[in-house]
């Protein structure tokens, strides 16, 4: 059995779902997901929790069970309080701004780059150079940031590009100072 799979998923009062169909529909204050369950699954809800059990013992569906009840959980966990991606831009000239359903960046190519905001993301953009993403879809915001950063990903020289606000960019030695240590023997 699942360890994370038979753990039962905990419904906050604001929250209502709807199980139907092989659908899957969450409502609440930060908006409505839906998602479609694997025909080898089921979900019951019983009261203010979810349960997913599995309908046979296959070893595909013992392998989607954890899954989908984290997929379950991270939809009650988005409409609740949502979730959120943080970007650095770093190097000289690069930049952001928000104009109307898209982000304009500026990372050092001879144009600007129009990145369209999908619908259910918001962006927020502080001091040009700090992005924050916000939804309640966690597989969309964690994807708008990994194409934002794929843009212009951080080279490991000057460490010039975006990344992630927590991420740690090992540098490396430039030639410069590679070749004066070897000049200097």
């Amino acid at each position: 059995m699942s360890r994370i799979g038979k753990q039962p998923i905990i419904i906050p009062d604001k929250v209502a779902v709807q199980v139907a169909d092989g659908n899957v529909t969450v409502k609440g204050p930060g908006g409505t997901l839906t998602r479609q369950l694997h025909p080898l699954l089921a979900v019951a809800a019983d009261g203010k929790q979810l349960v997913v059990t599995r309908r046979d013992e296959t070893r595909l569906a013992r392998s989607v069970h954890g899954l989908t009840r984290t997929l379950l959980h991270n939809m009650v966990v988005g409409v609740t309080g949502g979730f959120k991606r943080e970007l650095d831009i770093i190097g000289v000239g690069y930049r952001a701004e928000v104009k109307g359903k898209a982000l304009q960046l500026a990372l050092g190519f001879s144009h600007p780059v129009l990145f369209p905001i999908p619908e259910g993301i918001k962006v927020q953009v502080d001091k040009q150079t700090h992005l924050t993403i916000l939804g309640a879809d966690k597989e969309m915001v964690g994807e708008m940031a990994a194409k934002l950063r794929r843009l212009r990903a951080p080279e490991p020289y000057k460490g010039k590009g975006v990344r992630y606000t927590d991420e740690v960019i090992r540098k490396k030695v430039g030639k410069a100072a590679a070749s004066a240590g070897a000049g200097a023997k």
